[in-house]
């Protein structure tokens, strides 16, 4: 590993809005002290908190940070050294409604209780064409999210895959999930909304190579039994910039002196 990685990981050892576990420790049994405390402990309001599941680089948290400071928001990416962007620009930002997670997604349910987060925003994330079980949209991860979304909770979803959004708006259908809005242009839609101020660097790379931003905004329903859509997609004809495969958290972490 790089000596910078090494620097920027030690860094984050010792910025205060940054927080770290493993998935082996979370498997050994170990727990999250501040789950279930978000608002009290870390916080210190009670201010509705909004998730941004792979947050790579931090820009749309920070963003949403910055338009909605009556509101909480925690970026989760597995890849610590993306991260450490985030976490650098809202300390320079002096945001004080912005905290980071370094984990697993798969493990998220371990960090938050019942009814302890209002919004999921999902930006860009892999669309995992060949793997349902690892698309953020895919039934056993709505189920996860059900642990901790409170009633009437929001879903985003904001992608530039045409394969991620006919299968989330399949889902959803399947489902019968409410839907607020949805796009399959979202810039040439006529939603207003200040979110549209914020584009991340790969979405500014997509948009220049004349691809469209597909958005839906759903509300997951907490009692229905989830049935996973049956649909043949065609698969994106392109691979998106940053892709690739994700890093193993344990090995990283170990790497950088952390457990």
């Amino acid at each position: 590993m790089g000596k910078n990685k090494l620097a920027k990981f030690a860094d984050m050892e010792g910025f205060p809005h940054v927080f770290q576990v493993s998935s082996h420790a979370l498997r050994e049994g170990q727990q999250f002290e501040m789950k279930g405390q978000w608002n009290k402990q870390f916080f210190k309001n009670d201010n509705p908190i909004v998730l941004e599941l792979g947050c790579g680089k931090g820009e749309y948290t920070v963003g949403l940070a910055q338009l909605f400071p009556d509101k909480n928001f925690i970026g989760v990416d597995i890849k610590g050294a993306r991260l450490w962007t985030g976490a650098k620009d809202a300390l320079a930002k002096n945001l004080h409604n912005v905290a980071f997670l370094r984990t697993n997604i798969e493990m998220i349910h371990h960090f938050f209780s019942a009814d302890e987060v209002s919004e999921i925003w999902l930006t860009f994330p892999d669309p995992q064409m060949k793997k349902t079980t690892k698309r953020l949209t895919a039934t056993n991860f709505i189920n996860s999210y059900r642990q901790f979304l409170k009633p009437g909770g929001l879903v985003h979803l904001k992608t530039d895959s045409n394969f991620m959004f006919t299968y989330t708006c399949e889902m959803v259908k399947v489902n019968n999930f409410a839907v607020n809005f949805s796009s399959d242009d979202l810039y040439a839609s006529n939603l207003v909304d200040p979110i549209l101020s914020i584009k991340t660097y790969y979405e500014q790379q997509w948009l220049a190579r004349g691809l469209t931003i597909k958005y839906i905004q759903f509300v997951i329903d907490q009692n229905n039994d989830l049935i996973e859509p049956d649909i043949e997609i065609e698969h994106d004809a392109y691979r998106s910039f940053g892709r690739s495969k994700r890093h193993n958290m344990d090995s990283e972490l170990n790497s950088s002196g952390n457990e």
